[in-house]
């Protein structure tokens, strides 16, 4: 993968008040900021404090017109700092209308451009009249059939980790934040919700507002039109869907509102008011993204049995832990995703018990060991403290931020004191709320807290945060369900029938597990058997699917070769694409054979997995 080169820029300069002037004159210089490698914005400069976004979307251009009116604290500065990738800024003025002279850097891989806007030390609004691309990598536009009920187009945008700029011209730093409103046109018909207050029904003009009062940094922005639905699950939840996904969603999220009660018990007041959710098509490339207000989800999760929604708990935790608290920049993404995964365990166990959160952290631990034999060739890679500049942040998306994060919290609970480290998290909440923090002011933290414990020395947080690999004293989880998964497997591999194995009230947590530990060297007779007694290749339950299709793939087993075509072209969802293109890749199909499917699943994807799957896949597009 090609990287950046973060030296002096060269510049394009694409609007200006005078242009045979302006071209006299020495290009502007600017590298990228020395708080965030993946922003060119200047906080120290100008900071945005509040947007007002008006913008038309255009579904056959696939493009957006707007306006972003930006207020910010000017430190008596003559210019301010955003980024723009892919977007054509037609005009800049002041809140006056008055034009602003400005230049628009020559675009780099990843970070874009910087839009460099002339002020007056006494400026504080700008506004910025732009379009974007049909390419904005944040935005995907999908036809009436890339959705569930084929009857409408819809729109979803993916700001995480440095997209926004790609629709929205803004700093584009996790370690800024700014409240909003906005005013958005779509095609009548459609709803559409941001994350903010939204509505709960149809616009009869197909115009919207929304208000954002609490400050969010931009990679929190987001937006979803289509033909949807929403009702009401709990005093402070609910869900959006398509028409006939709505009732299914209803169901599978009833547990919404205890969710979003426990997790206050747990570590403080929800400070969003709503929390809704929205299930995307399937293109979405993640399981979901903690909009604030309004989470977007995979329709993946919807396996009909309330299985999967450890999830929707993820997502409510990051309302703490991400949304509440954020990393000042992605090398410390580990402070977003490990405190989350281990808030979410902890509210399963609350709703579900001990040994289903158990079950849960067992399934991580094993995610965990393969994301290190992956990374064995990059072991900084495995470090929770990044450094990756020069990079595309995406790169630190990994187990190692989720489940190495989660297992060392897990660590200070267990050596500090579950209740003694619960007030820790607590005041860690309470006093850095609407702020960002790095990893060593949580480190500076938690060694107050913890000093005079005459067990923090087991803590061993240098070696957890800023070595590689998984420390020896890594907590190890136990479940006692799990055991009697594996005493089952080898019933089966012994000679025992499919039939007769004792499985009716297994969760698919303990059918993940059984299928990630099936022997590599099963027969065809033996899968087909197994087949046969469960129904794997028809299941309508995508995690246990795409685990089955992982033992398949090496065997070239025939029934599956048809819903495994099918899968992979209409899910998005990278945690699936990956292993399982990769296994075909690396399989007796071959590579050929996964670029053929590729080529047919590749439009339905986000632009966050095709980047992923291009360079898998060795794959350049005709």
């Amino acid at each position: 993968m090609m990287r950046i080169w973060l030296g002096i820029l060269s510049v394009l300069v694409i609007g200006c008040i005078n242009p045979e002037k302006e071209s006299k004159k020495e290009p502007i210089k600017i590298e990228v900021s020395k708080e965030d490698p993946h922003s060119y914005s200047r906080p120290n400069e100008a900071k945005v404090v509040r947007l007002n976004w008006q913008a038309k979307l255009n579904f056959e251009s696939k493009t957006i017109n707007a306006t972003a009116t930006w207020n910010f604290e000017n430190n008596n500065a003559d210019r301010i700092v955003f980024d723009v990738k892919d977007i054509e800024v037609l005009a800049v003025t002041d809140n006056q209308e008055n034009p602003l002279k400005f230049e628009v850097t020559s675009p780099k891989e990843y970070i874009g451009s910087a839009l460099v806007v002339k002020i007056t030390p006494t400026t504080d609004v700008v506004n910025i009249e732009y379009k974007t691309s049909p390419n904005s990598a944040a935005l995907q536009w999908l036809s009436d059939n890339q959705t569930a009920d084929k009857t409408h187009p819809f729109l979803f945008t993916q700001s995480q980790a440095i997209l926004a700029r790609t629709w929205i011209p803004c700093q584009d730093s996790p370690g800024i934040r700014f409240s909003y409103k906005a005013k958005l046109e779509v095609p009548k018909g459609l709803m559409a919700v941001m994350s903010a207050e939204n509505p709960t029904q149809k616009s009869e003009n197909g115009i919207y507002t929304f208000k954002m009062n609490q400050p969010i940094p931009s990679y929190l922005m987001a937006m979803a039109v289509g033909n949807f639905e929403y009702i009401k699950i709990g005093n402070q939840t609910g869900v959006y869907a398509e028409p006939s996904m709505i009732k299914k969603s209803e169901y599978e999220f009833a547990d919404m509102q205890k969710m979003v009660d426990a997790a206050s018990e747990l570590y403080g007041d929800y400070d969003w008011e709503q929390f809704d959710m929205i299930i995307l098509p399937p293109s979405f490339p993640f399981g979901g993204m903690e909009n604030p207000r309004i989470t977007f989800a995979t329709p993946t999760i919807i396996a009909g049995d309330r299985s999967l929604t450890a999830l929707v708990a993820h997502e409510l935790a990051h309302s703490w832990s991400g949304n509440l608290v954020t990393n000042a920049n992605w090398n410390d993404f580990w402070l977003n995703e490990g405190f989350t995964v281990y808030f979410e365990r902890r509210i399963m166990e609350r709703l579900y018990g001990k040994d289903y959160a158990e079950m849960l952290a067992l399934l991580g631990y094993q995610d965990l060991q393969l994301t290190l034999q992956d990374l064995n060739e990059s072991p900084n890679d495995t470090k929770l403290k990044l450094n990756l500049k020069d990079r595309d942040p995406d790169d630190g998306m990994s187990d190692i931020a989720y489940e190495k994060g989660y297992f060392f919290l897990r660590l200070c609970e267990e050596t500090l004191g579950r209740e003694a480290f619960d007030n820790f998290l607590n005041n860690y909440f309470k006093e850095n709320k609407f702020k960002t923090t790095t990893t060593e002011t949580f480190v500076e933290q938690l060694k107050m807290s913890f000093s005079e414990n005459p067990d923090f020395d087991k803590v061993n947080y240098q070696e957890w945060i800023y070595e590689p690999g998984l420390p020896s004293n890594c907590p190890q989880p136990q479940s006692e369900k799990f055991i009697d998964v594996e005493k089952t497997i080898k019933y089966f591999v012994d000679g025992k029938k499919a039939n007769n194995l004792n499985t009716q009230e297994w969760t698919t947590h303990e059918w993940l597990h059984f299928l990630r530990h099936l022997p590599i060297d099963l027969t065809l007779d033996q899968l087909t058997e197994l087949d046969e007694a469960f129904g794997f290749t028809n299941s309508g339950n995508a995690e246990i699917l795409a685990a089955w299709f992982m033992n398949t793939i090496p065997k070239s087993y025939t029934p599956a070769e048809q819903p495994l075509d099918s899968f992979l072209v209409n899910v998005g969802r990278r945690k699936f694409l990956t292993p399982l293109y990769k296994a075909l890749k690396n399989s007796n199909y071959g590579l050929e054979k996964a670029q053929s499917i590729y080529e047919k699943a590749r439009p339905n994807y986000h632009a966050v997995s095709v980047e992923t799957m291009d360079e898998l896949l060795n794959y350049s597009p005709s």
